[in-house]
């Protein structure tokens, strides 16, 4: 990587400066008046088909969640979340990640050795829900000056978020430490600490709700949940040990047969049409594996409650995934997001599924009918 990046700097180095001070310019831009804020936003609106910029309330209100993150996180989670809730998605966690061990248990296409270090990454798999139990003391150095301007203070507070970053260097790595404010409809697994993350506003209707039956919750954050969970084992995921750590725990051959697999879920999504333009199936292919494997899952748990119902379950799964936005917007994701149009997600991770088709007695001749061997199963 070094070499390599010093050859295209060094070949072109005055570029590189000035591309280095318009990102420095665009960085601060809107933060000096509203006139260079509506004018900075201008390329990025173009490129979404945005009509107008975002309201003087609304940016005031992102920048002061961006600064102070988890302390809107704290506030938001105990509000709107709460600790019944928390313990209810944990355990909804818990049945997810024993779903999994038993899958990988009987898994007929791993080696012994790969399927004994994909359930060890389950035993040590950190899990955060809803929101951190305290707040992090780098919030209690931050001082806001109201006599100094906005970019002064912003300037500021990011000198304070960089000491406190920097004096982590060579101390024990703290896995369970949040990276994200509770506040962010959003979930992820972090490869360089084997943890999954959920933070309480994406624990919300319709992805979670306890007054939503067990089936419509599986069928929603269940499915995110063991979304999350299947990228401890996809191919990059398998980069990563039990600890976080850089080491390949798959043998040559089960990552060979691996990628075989991996290429039907190629082959499934590549070339759709959408918003004009064409699914391109190898950059989301990762993401529409672990859809498939979540959404599975999810439905192998739900069937364990009392008050299964298909119908509900994909109903909701389908819920999750509304969107509204632009035909640009739409073509800009296609181009740069790894994950698939979110309506195809819908759709055609259902239509792998053999209960999909008894719940709602689809036929040879319905639109939404696949062929069994045409049907992508992974994990």
């Amino acid at each position: 990587y070094f070499k390599a990046l010093n050859g295209i700097l060094t070949d072109r180095f005055e570029l590189f400066k000035s591309w280095a001070l318009i990102n420095v310019i665009r960085a601060n831009a809107s933060y000096l008046d509203d006139e260079m804020r509506e004018i900075n936003g201008r390329y990025s609106r173009a490129l979404s088909g945005s009509k107008k910029p975002i309201n003087q309330r609304k940016f005031a209100y992102y920048l002061a969640r961006d600064v102070f993150s988890q302390v809107m996180g704290d506030y938001y989670g105990k509000k709107y979340f709460g600790p019944q809730a928390k313990e209810d998605v944990h355990h909804m966690v818990e049945q997810m990640i024993k779903v999994y061990k038993g899958r990988l248990a009987n898994n007929d296409w791993l080696s012994k050795a790969t399927r004994d270090k994909a359930i060890l990454k389950l035993d040590k798999l950190g899990i955060q829900v809803g929101y951190p139990d305290k707040i992090p003391a780098l919030y209690d150095q931050i001082k806001i000056d109201e006599g100094e301007s906005l970019i002064a203070n912003l300037n500021q507070a990011n000198i304070v978020a960089n000491r406190e970053m920097f004096s982590r260097w060579n101390k024990p790595v703290d896995r369970m430490r949040w990276e994200m404010s509770a506040a962010t409809v959003n979930a992820y697994y972090h490869p360089f600490k084997n943890i999954i993350v959920f933070p309480a506003a994406i624990l919300q209707a319709p992805f979670y709700s306890l007054k939503q039956s067990s089936s419509e919750n599986y069928g929603g954050i269940g499915a995110v949940i063991a979304h999350e969970i299947s990228h401890a084992f996809d191919n990059n995921g398998a980069l990563f040990d039990e600890l976080g750590n850089l080491n390949n725990w798959w043998t040559e051959e089960d990552s060979a047969h691996f990628k075989q697999l991996a290429q039907k879920m190629i082959k499934e999504f590549d070339g759709i049409e959408f918003a004009g333009q064409k699914v391109n199936g190898k950059l989301t292919v990762s993401e529409n594996i672990a859809d498939a494997g979540g959404l599975s899952c999810a439905l192998e748990a739900a069937k364990q409650e009392d008050d299964f119902d298909a119908k509900k379950f994909f109903i909701n799964w389908a819920t999750i995934w509304r969107m509204k936005a632009t035909k640009q917007y739409e073509q800009l994701l296609l181009s740069i997001d790894v994950h698939a149009p979110q309506k195809l997600r819908a759709n055609i991770q259902a239509e792998n599924l053999d209960d999909f088709y008894s719940a709602f007695n689809i036929q040879p001749n319905d639109p939404m009918f696949k062929a069994p061997e045409d049907r992508v199963n992974i994990w």
